[in-house]
Order: C-alpha cells, then structure tokens, then sequence
C-alpha cells in the first residue's frame, strides 16, 4: 500500500526499478533511495482516505535511549572541519554531512509504518508527507518531508531546494541565505539539463516556510520539459537531490563518501507517487524520513537520517546542533508518545553506535 497527499493506493499489480514505466500508465508509488535503487510501484486501486488519527496500541517505536548514530559528535565535528578544508582548497562550495540513527524495533512483527504514518500527521505534519509499505520487496516508509524534489504536471516541473534551518526566523543567518542560493544555482543547472533552453526560471528565492518547531528557507526553481524528455531523462539529470548533496555536485558525492559511515537509503533519495495517465507526480526528498530493515544485523531496526549543509561560513558545533534539531521532534513522534503538532521541539537524539 501507499499513502500521499490524502489518498490510499492499494491493489498492487507492477514493482519495477524502470523509471521509464512512469511514463506509461497507471498510479505509482516511487522509492528510490540515495544510492540509486529505485522501486516503482503501480497500484490498481486509488480512493481518498484522510491518515486516520493514532490508535492507541497499533505502534510501538523505540525509546529515546535507544537510538544509535553512524557518527558521534565528535566525529561530525570532525567532518565538517574536513569540509571546510575542502573548500578551502576549492574542490566544493557546499557538501551536505549527514548520520543515520538507528534502533531496534519493540515489536517486529506489529511494527507497521502505516500506523507510524499516523503519529507523524498529528505529532509533525508536513506538506509532503506520505507511507510506502511493499515489505515483500524491501520498502517499508514512512515520511513527513517538508520539501518538494520534483514536480511535474505535464511538460512543467518545478523543485523546492531547502536550505536554511532555524528554530525561529531570528536564527537564519547570512550564511543559510548564502547556502540557499547556491543550491538554487546548482538545480537551475540540472533542471537545465532536461529542460527546454530558456524556460528555466526561479519564481521565488529564500522565502522563510514555518515547520513544527523550526523554519526553513525555501526557494522554487521550474522549467519545461524538453521535447522528448520523460521521467527517466528527468530523474538522470536531477538525483540525487541537490539540496541533500552540495555545489558542484560530483565533488560533494565524493567528500560524502569519504566522511559518511553509513549508506542512507531512502533519506535523501527521492519518495511519492506518479499519475502516468494524467502525466502528474510528485517526489518528495526524502529528508524527515523513517524506514525499517528487517535484514539488519540484530535483529529488525527503524532508521532514520538527519543533516546539514556545510559552507565556508559554517560553525561545527552549531551544525551539530542543526542536526539535533531536525531529529529531535521526530524520534519522539516515533516512540508514539507525542501527540500534538503544538508540543516542544526540545530533546536528545541518541549517542554512538558501538
């Protein structure tokens, strides 16, 4: 099943990694994770149906203690001073530094993201929120993304890079307005790529959008599609997600490597759905994400990813900081304690992975 944007897509007839299938026919549930794997899905029933509120007893998440992070703060520390030397020596203007957390889930065999889905409505919606569930084939999902990847409705497609976090707008410094119009530049480039010469524009630069318990800076960059261009030429040109790697892009993947411990999967890579028949669709990216893997050593564990963009103009313990305020609110949501979008933002985000 998939859930997005109030309606339920069941009846599961296709699973293709093809990208080309999205310009076929049919309704789509699309997961393609960071590293490239990409899972489309086509279902044969799709009917409006509200997230229902959260039935007590239907999730159980793991505790706050319970989380554990692919780098510590030290070695997060480290990594962004690393970068500065990077661009220091002018190899990258940007690189966003991420960790995954993970932790073992309570109950397995009872742990449904669609349940899960229910907590992140109440306890932290988001614009771009929505459910994934093909556990046969390795995709279980849940996220409450606030930031449009891609969007298309016919020939136009449009992204909504993020850069830019505060608890309050008081907290956005030059350097987010900074970091923000360089990502802007970079997805004017890849949108550039596929779209018709000319038609690449930017209807709005660093607008302040306000989230539970912070606010981002949110820019809007579209275009037209070129003639012959579909969904696999779009998606070759723009993944991953500028916003989540950096300027110039094959230098940020490549300190990302470097620093990263852990592959991120659906963080960061690319979540939601397309009509082909009506030629629409919509990709989150997959930022404010939670996924399980049943395969982990150990036993079954929900991951779930946070991070920064680092520029010049970073401080390292404040971009740590970032960090723990993005995932802060989240991992509570998924303990299925919290309840109400208007609760704090205040919190602990787990320690090192042994």
């Amino acid at each position: 099943m998939a859930r997005f944007g109030g309606l339920l897509a069941t009846d599961l007839r296709d699973v293709t990694s093809d990208p080309a299938a999205l310009d076929s026919t049919g309704f789509w549930a699309v997961a393609a994770d960071f590293e490239g794997r990409l899972v489309c899905a086509r279902f044969g029933d799709v009917r409006p149906d509200p997230v229902p509120a959260p039935v007590p007893g239907t999730w159980h998440g793991p505790d706050a203690d319970r989380w554990t992070s692919s780098l510590d703060r030290a070695a997060y520390v480290a990594g962004v001073r690393r970068i500065r030397e990077h661009i220091a020596a002018g190899e990258v203007y940007q690189a966003n530094l991420c960790r995954v957390m993970s932790a073992p889930l309570p109950d397995p065999d009872r742990a449904d993201v669609d349940a899960l889905t229910a907590h992140l409505a109440r306890g932290n919606p988001a614009p771009f929120a929505g459910t994934i569930r093909l556990a046969a084939h390795g995709v279980e999902i849940a996220t409450a993304s606030p930031e449009l990847f891609l969007r298309r409705d016919g020939r136009r497609v449009e992204s909504g890079p993020i850069k830019g976090t505060g608890r309050t707008v008081d907290d956005l410094l030059p350097k987010d307005h900074a970091e923000n119009v360089m990502i802007v530049d970079l997805v004017r480039n890849d949108l550039g790529r596929v779209c018709a010469t000319g038609s690449v524009s930017v209807p709005e630069l660093c607008a302040v959008e306000e989230h539970p318990g912070l606010v981002h800076l949110v820019s809007t960059v579209s275009g037209e599609l070129a003639d012959g261009a579909g969904w696999p030429e779009l998606l070759d040109a723009t993944f991953p997600p500028g916003s989540v790697t950096g300027a110039p892009k094959s230098s940020a993947l490549r300190i990302i490597e470097a620093l990263e411990t852990a592959p991120r999967g659906p963080y960061c890579g690319g979540i939601g759905w397309v009509d082909a028949d009506r030629g629409a669709g919509e990709l989150a990216v997959g930022i404010r994400t939670f996924w399980i893997d049943r395969a982990a050593p150990g036993g079954p564990r929900l991951l779930f990813g946070t991070g920064a963009g680092i520029t010049w103009g970073s401080d390292p313990d404040r971009e740590w900081a970032e960090t723990e305020l993005k995932a802060a609110r989240l991992l509570r949501v998924a303990a299925g304690r919290e309840t109400s979008a208007t609760q704090g933002a205040n919190g602990t985000t787990g320690r090192t992975a042994p």
